[in-house]
C-alpha cells in the first residue's frame, strides 16, 4: 500500500508545472504556540490531598510558506517546564512539509499527526472544555498521538478527509490500561509494522463537524504482536451560544489479555455572556464520561471493573479574547470495582495564537 501511495504522488508531482507558482508570492515565516497553566486539587477517598501548580504546557508553532502551494509546519512542545532525570518532556510534535494542490487535494509528510477523535489535532487550550483534556483522551485514544508518517487530506462539498499511514505502535508497551504507553513518538520507530488511519466528517451544517475514523494497527514490539483496530465517531456542535460535543472510541485486540477498551464522553454547554449583559463569553458547561481500558478481558469478572470509570464535571470557561481562556471546573470520578470516588477541582489560564 505504502509503494502505491508514493508513486501515485511521485507521478502527480511530476505533472505539476512551474506556472503555478506565483511571481507575486512573497515567501513568508510564523510564529504561533499555546501554553497552559494548571492548578490541580486531587482527593482521593480514604487517601492523601494533592496539590500541584503546574506549566503544563508551552508550545512553539513555526511556519514557513515558499510559496502558495508548499510550505513547512513544525510544533515543538516542552512539558512541565523543564525535562531532567526522566520529568518533564521535549517533543518535536509535528515537523512535516505540506502541499495543498487545492481543496480537494493535499498532503503532509514528517512528523504528523493521525486524525483520531476531536481533540488529537486541534487540542489548543481555548478549543475545549475542562482545565485538562478530556480522559477519554488520554484512556482511550492517546492524544496527543504523533509519529513518522504522511497524511492525505482534502475536502469535497460537506466532507473532510484525512488517511494517514505511519509508524505503529509497540506492543509490548500496551497494560491493562490501554495503548497509550504503545506510542513511538517518532523516536528511531520501528516501522515493520505500519499504521493505516482513515477519517471522514460532515461538514454540511453551520457550526456542525460529524464524522468517524478507523485504525488498524499489527502491533509490534520485541516480544510480542498484538493486532488491533480503533472505531471512533465523534461530532461538535457550536451554534447560537450552544455547544454539544460526544465522543465514543472502541479498541479491539487479538492476543492479548484485554479485548476491547471502550470509552465515550459527551458536554453539553452554553455561552450566557448575551444573557448576562457582558463582553467576556461565560460557557458553563456540564460533562459526563465513562471509559473503561479493560471492558472485556480474557478473564472476565472483577478484571473488566477495575479500571471502569465514571465521572461528571461542571465547570466553566470564559475567554476575554477568542485565544485566551479561564478555566474552572470541579469534578467526581467513581472506580467501579470498588465504587472509591475521587474529587477533582481544577483552575487553570490558556492561550494561542
Amino acid at each position: 500500500m505504502i509503494r502505491k501511495i508514493v508513486i501515485i504522488i511521485a507521478l502527480f508531482l511530476s505533472n505539476i508545472s512551474y506556472a503555478q507558482f506565483d511571481d507575486f508570492f512573497e515567501p513568508k515565516t510564523t510564529i504561533g504556540g499555546y501554553g497552559e497553566l494548571h492548578y490541580n486539587y486531587v482527593n482521593p477517598e480514604g487517601g492523601d490531598v494533592s496539590k500541584t501548580l503546574d506549566f503544563h504546557r508551552f508550545v512553539t508553532f513555526i511556519s514557513h510558506s515558499w510559496n502558495e502551494k508548499w510550505s513547512f509546519k513544525a510544533e515543538i512542545e516542552l512539558e512541565h517546564n523543564f525535562v531532567n532525570d526522566g520529568e518533564g518532556e521535549l517533543e518535536l510534535e509535528q515537523a512535516f512539509i505540506n502541499y495543498h494542490h487545492a481543496d480537494w487535494f493535499g498532503f503532509q509528510i514528517g512528523v504528523v499527526l493521525p486524525s483520531v477523535g476531536l481533540i488529537n489535532e486541534i487540542h489548543e487550550p481555548p478549543t475545549f472544555f475542562g482545565v485538562e483534556r478530556p480522559d477519554y483522551h488520554k484512556t482511550i485514544i492517546p492524544t496527543t498521538w504523533f509519529g513518522n508518517g504522511l497524511s492525505i487530506y482534502g475536502k469535497y462539498k460537506s466532507f473532510d478527509y484525512k488517511l494517514t499511514v505511519m509508524e505503529g505502535l509497540s506492543s509490548d508497551n500496551f497494560s491493562t490500561g490501554g495503548i497509550r504507553g504503545g506510542r513511538q513518538k517518532g523516536y528511531k520507530s520501528d516501522a515493520d509494522e505500519l499504521l493505516y488511519n482513515v477519517r471522514v466528517d460532515y461538514l454540511g451544517l453551520t457550526g456542525l463537524r460529524a464524522g468517524a475514523s478507523f485504525t488498524y494497527n499489527n502491533a509490534k514490539g520485541k516480544l510480542t504482536q498484538i493486532p488491533i483496530n480503533i472505531f471512533e465517531a465523534h461530532a461538535k456542535y457550536v451554534n447560537n451560544n450552544l455547544y454539544l460535543v460526544g465522543e465514543y472510541g472502541m479498541i479491539n485486540y487479538q492476543d492479548f489479555s484485554v479485548e476491547q477498551s471502550v470509552g465515550y464522553y459527551f458536554d453539553l454547554g452554553y455561552d450566557v455572556s448575551e444573557i448576562i449583559g457582558w463582553s467576556v463569553e461565560s460557557i458553563p458547561f456540564v460533562r459526563f464520561t465513562n471509559v473503561n481500558p479493560s471492558a472485556t478481558t480474557l478473564l472476565g469478572g472483577i478484571t473488566e471493573e477495575e479500571k471502569s470509570v465514571q465521572k461528571i464535571m461542571f465547570g466553566i470557561n470564559l475567554k476575554p479574547l477568542p485565544e485566551v481562556v479561564f478555566k474552572m471546573d470541579y469534578s467526581v470520578a467513581e472506580v467501579k470495582s470498588s465504587s472509591a470516588k475521587t474529587t477533582y477541582f481544577n483552575i487553570g489560564a490558556g492561550y494561542m495564537f
